[in-house]
């Protein structure tokens, strides 16, 4: 089954520590740009990083399964093995977690590997994997 693409634009202080964060770190391919803004291929879809330094930060959390998980936060599922590589991709970087990558939900239904890093601007991501990728929405 062929998934439409998701499409998410957010604010940045900074276009080229977007794209040292976004293309350099993470690997994502970069499209269309202009002074204000810059597309990237995130995992298949499209981010757009727009500058727009005064609305970067959020801070706000809720308790998740012991952990202070950033209420604004995006990122992607990848499959384990993909999860496994940008974990060690970003621990050999030197990357500063906001949550250290680990499994959530030990033993239950939603049981997933996860990680969150903050990106230069302050924006919160999660990268997250199943074992069972079918159980992605299981309750």
């Amino acid at each position: 089954m062929t998934r439409p693409r998701f499409h998410l634009a957010f604010p940045v202080r900074d276009l080229a520590e977007a794209r040292a964060f976004y293309g350099q770190l993470l690997g994502c391919r970069e499209g269309r740009s202009s002074d204000e803004w810059v597309d990237f291929d995130f995992f298949g879809h499209q981010i757009v990083a727009h500058l727009s330094p005064s609305e970067t930060g959020a801070e706000a959390r809720n308790h998740v399964d012991g952990e202070e998980v950033p209420v604004r936060h995006f990122g992607v599922i990848l499959k384990m093995p993909d999860w496994r590589h940008l974990a060690a991709r970003l621990e050999n970087a030197g990357a500063v977690f906001l949550i250290e990558p680990g499994v959530r939900f030990e033993g239950q239904p939603g049981e997933q590997a996860t990680l969150f890093v903050r990106d230069p601007s302050g924006n919160a991501l999660e990268f997250k994997a199943f074992a069972d990728d079918s159980r992605v929405f299981v309750r």
